[in-house]
């Protein structure tokens, strides 16, 4: 007979990790933001006239976080690289002045790695933020910003992917020269949020035997989107279809009924105002309409979780996440499945 001791829990270190967030991000707001001002300085004196972004996976859903950071608080344009352009077709772009930010947990996979030490011999400024100081990644790269996660054992990334918001977050205010005020009291709120769990177990029975799912938001809760999808999809195995509230609009809006769940990211400010004709749409369709926001944007729908009030729109994803992340582990649960192993995964994915 097995040892009681021995038999492993379905989702317990998921769980783990998910409540480490709080003293995660403590420990970056402690000990991380000196050395990433200190990155920071050095790059904004380099003057880069442009940002490319580099990720796969939650990593990139972090990095289109990164993306709405650039273009609205400092002004400059920033894209998202299709690394297959360097990596397969051999593409050399001119990225002289470029500042190119590669983002990974694992600082491992093959093509980040190579697309990086391309764009660094293409005259790019380079700069990885990872989780693994001595990654492939950080040794091919100029600058370096270590998310100061600690390890990550569960396949599915929680932890390592708040680090790295926050991370990305300071970065952007060390290179405006802001001090990064709007995070301070991220900890704090974090630990209240994850305390709700049971609010959340609640919401999940919704979902339990979901076919489908849609999520939807707008402005810097898209990435919040995106990544609750991702999430959802790699432990419950339900697709969920991320959209951004105004491509939902354009078409996809067809195939919501009074069946259909669907998940809605309110951003708190101008992400939010946004999205409203959305949720009026939604809501004029009879859809199942679950928000994840403001208490009043909570009591106009059929179910949601309120978040805490008065947190500045641009850190809000921080704070986002962390229902879905939870409400992701709920239903893999109830499902009767482990959110620690999902099938067919592995931890650090090498694509080339």
């Amino acid at each position: 007979m097995s040892d009681p001791q021995t038999v492993p829990v379905p989702g317990r270190i998921m769980a783990a990790e998910m409540a480490e967030q709080p003293a995660v991000l403590q420990r970056i707001l402690d000990e991380g933001a000196p050395k990433i001002r200190e990155v920071a300085a050095q790059i904004a004196a380099r003057r880069p006239r442009f940002v490319l972004l580099t990720a796969r996976g939650t990593s990139d859903n972090a990095a289109l976080y990164a993306k709405y950071l650039i273009e609205i608080l400092l002004g400059k344009p920033a894209g998202l690289t299709s690394m297959s352009t360097t990596t397969a077709y051999g593409a050399k772009p001119d990225l002289t002045d470029v500042l190119v930010v590669t983002v990974s947990q694992s600082g491992g996979s093959p093509d980040l790695v190579a697309s990086t030490k391309a764009a660094r011999e293409a005259g790019a400024v380079t700069l990885a933020v990872t989780n693994n100081a001595a990654s492939p990644l950080a040794e091919v790269s100029e600058f370096h910003i270590d998310v100061l996660a600690g390890p990550e054992k569960a396949l599915p990334a929680t932890k390592t992917y708040t680090a790295e918001l926050l991370a990305l977050y300071l970065l952007v205010e060390g290179l405006r020269g802001g001090d990064g005020g709007a995070a301070k009291e991220l900890p704090g709120l974090a630990a209240g949020v994850l305390a709700r769990r049971a609010e959340v177990k609640a919401l999940a029975e919704r979902y339990r035997f979901a076919q489908r799912l849609v999520i939807t938001s707008r402005g810097y809760g898209y990435p919040t989107a995106r990544e609750a999808a991702l999430k959802l999809m790699e432990t419950t195995y339900i697709p969920a279809t991320p959209f951004s509230g105004a491509d939902l609009l354009h078409g996809p809006l067809a195939m919501v009924d009074n069946v259909s769940p669907v998940i809605a990211i309110v951003p708190d400010g101008k992400g939010g105002e946004a999205l409203q004709p959305v949720l009026d749409r939604l809501r004029g369709r009879g859809a199942d309409l679950v928000v994840v926001g403001q208490q009043a944007q909570v009591d106009a729908a059929s179910a949601g979780f309120a978040l805490p009030a008065g947190v500045p729109e641009e850190v809000q994803p921080i704070l986002e996440i962390l229902p879905l992340q939870l409400l992701a582990y709920e239903v893999t649960i109830a499902r009767g499945q482990d959110p620690d192993a999902p099938r067919a995964l592995a931890k650090v994915t090498e694509t080339r």
